[in-house]
């Protein structure tokens, strides 16, 4: 795949992890209340931006491209610090059971496997 064509298929995934982010959140809302509806949004959120920071430390390893700088390889190396950290605040805060944060995290994992589905019909 060329560089646009990454580029497009980030975009994508992007979409398809807000898109999986409202309808869980308002599934997770509608089932067990407001705050696990917000506890599966916070979750997706932080699941964004692990994704996010995972994209851009692996755009900065390819051949000719810009060297990141260094605090894309320090967030990424705390990243699951930073996760756990607030996992704690989120239960310490609304004082219950964090499994709808914690379904929260897999929305990109869910949104990859979208994407590779699109692919796989699309085959672009």
């Amino acid at each position: 795949m060329e560089g646009e064509a990454y580029r497009r298929v980030f975009q994508r995934v992007a979409r398809i992890i807000f898109l999986l982010a409202a309808a869980g959140g308002a599934i997770a809302g509608a089932w067990r209340g407001w705050r696990a509806g917000l506890l599966f949004l916070l979750g997706a959120a932080a699941s964004y931006l692990s994704f996010t920071w995972l994209r851009r430390m692996m755009e900065s390893l390819g051949p000719g491209a810009q060297p990141a700088r260094g605090r894309v390889f320090v967030f990424f190396s705390f990243r699951f610090v930073l996760l756990a950290l607030g996992a704690y605040a989120i239960v310490k805060f609304f004082g219950v059971n964090a499994i709808a944060a914690f379904a929260g995290l897999f929305v990109p994992v869910a949104a990859i496997t979208f994407e590779i589905v699109y692919e796989f019909i699309h085959g672009t």
